[in-house]
């Protein structure tokens, strides 16, 4: 019988910053390439070279400025900044690739079905069927100001919405049945209108009328990504999800997540492998285990703690230079703040005996896999075969490096063992998802 077989999905972002911090300040990591097409173009390369199921940009509405009542600390000390528009990089990528599936974060709260479904249609097509969404319902208010709103609606309001919005988004994927266009010169017949349907939704919160202008593409609509880590949120996913992003400290806490996650998906009727569940892992690599833990160190000492509580302060969506306390978290969140963010924060505080303030301001330390590659694909393959989840996203501690060294490292190991692809079981992401 053969091996169950590892999914891994590249997390990215358009700017300087991703999970670590202090990456960006590390002397290989590039910089002047950030507003070039060759920069994602090469990354996208490396890593269809070395068979990723996919990657995605995590990305937000704005610019973080909860901490301290500002955006200093985040554009001063180089934060998680999207300096581009994900969905117009995108489109560069998949012309440098045929297999890589493409992911957007999205959310449900600050944009209208229509335009997800159009964006997300478009780049499906022209992909050849690759394109995932990152389904977010916001976590800020400064996402809901950029929009004309106040405040973000409570977070249940905002998982209900967000059903309308995939259902609303499903109805206008649909909207062209797989045999619509003719494209019969002679006849004169372009497409076949008895084929073309309105998708006539109308829920609580949204409303469209359609039809979608764009057929559907050869994996039928875009892969469903999630990440909320609530109680809805997981009700959410196991709806709709096809691949879930999550973030736990240790493996009891992944398995945790893995079988609430899969036990709802039956209560739903879904099947456990219709969706992939995916924690994040950072990995360092060198020649010898001493210098990998060189390399860690080194890296670490590059994270800036301010930066690094201000990370934090965005995440749980309260400013933690004010509050010292967990028990004071939710008097200042309001309706914002993401609850995967303030489980890792409680995790670390239980685990290494810290206070609230420290834990948040060491979210980079201690969390990576660290060794040679042998042991780094020792590391996740044995994560992988204890059935806590089915594979990762690897999130980079220095950009591009990491990656380019995964790719050449560990991917063989991991592939010599028999649980990694060789080549690509399809053209579509969902095809490699389920394969």
């Amino acid at each position: 019988m053969p091996k169950r077989q590892m999914h891994l999905i590249a997390y990215l972002k358009t700017g300087p910053t991703a999970l670590h911090v202090g990456g960006w300040r590390h002397p290989e990591a590039t910089l002047d390439d950030i507003f070039t097409p060759e920069r994602y173009q090469h990354i996208a390369r490396v890593l269809e070279g070395a068979k990723f199921d996919g990657c995605f940009f995590a990305d937000l509405f704005g610019l973080y400025d909860i901490h301290q009542g500002g955006f200093d600390a985040y554009v001063r000390r180089g934060g998680q900044i999207s300096y581009l528009d994900p969905t117009v990089v995108l489109p560069v990528m998949a012309a440098a690739t045929r297999h890589l599936g493409l992911g957007a974060t999205l959310s449900t709260t600050v944009h209208s079905a229509y335009h997800l479904a159009r964006w997300l249609g478009s780049m499906d097509a022209l992909s050849g069927g690759r394109v995932a969404w990152n389904v977010v319902t916001s976590a800020t208010d400064l996402e809901a100001q950029n929009i004309g709103m106040d405040v973000l609606p409570p977070r249940e309001e905002r998982y209900d919405r967000a059903d309308e919005v995939l259902e609303a988004c499903f109805a206008l994927w649909k909207s062209w049945d797989p045999d619509a266009m003719v494209k019969d010169k002679k006849a004169g017949i372009m497409s076949d209108p008895s084929k073309v349907h309105y998708a006539n939704y109308k829920g609580r919160w949204v409303k469209t009328r359609g039809p979608l202008s764009i057929p559907p593409s050869p994996q039928g609509r875009p892969v469903i990504m999630q990440a909320g880590a609530s109680d809805r949120g997981r009700d959410f996913a196991a709806r709709w999800a096809e691949a879930i992003f999550t973030i736990q400290r240790d493996q009891p806490d992944m398995l945790a997540f893995y079988q609430d996650i899969k036990t709802r998906m039956d209560a739903r009727g879904r099947a456990p492998q219709e969706c992939a569940i995916l924690p994040a892992v950072s990995v360092i690599i060198g020649e010898t285990e001493s210098i990998a833990r060189e390399k860690a160190d080194y890296l670490n000492s590059l994270i800036d703690p301010e930066l690094s509580l201000a990370t934090s302060s965005s995440n749980v969506g309260a400013d933690l230079s004010k509050v010292d306390k967990v028990e004071k978290l939710a008097e200042v969140q309001g309706n914002q703040g993401m609850k995967g963010s303030e489980e890792v924060i409680e995790q670390a505080m239980k685990a290494e005996g810290l206070s609230f303030k420290e834990a948040a301001r060491k979210r980079n330390e201690g969390k990576d896999v660290v060794g040679t590659a042998e042991m780094v694909a020792d590391r996740l393959e044995a994560m992988f075969e204890s059935g806590v989840c089915d594979g990762f996203v690897l999130t980079p501690s220095m950009f591009p490096g990491m990656f380019e060294q995964f790719a050449r490292s560990v991917v063989p190991e991991l592939q010599r063992r028999g649980i990694f692809r060789k080549e690509y079981a399809a053209t579509t992401l969902r095809g490699n998802l389920c394969s």
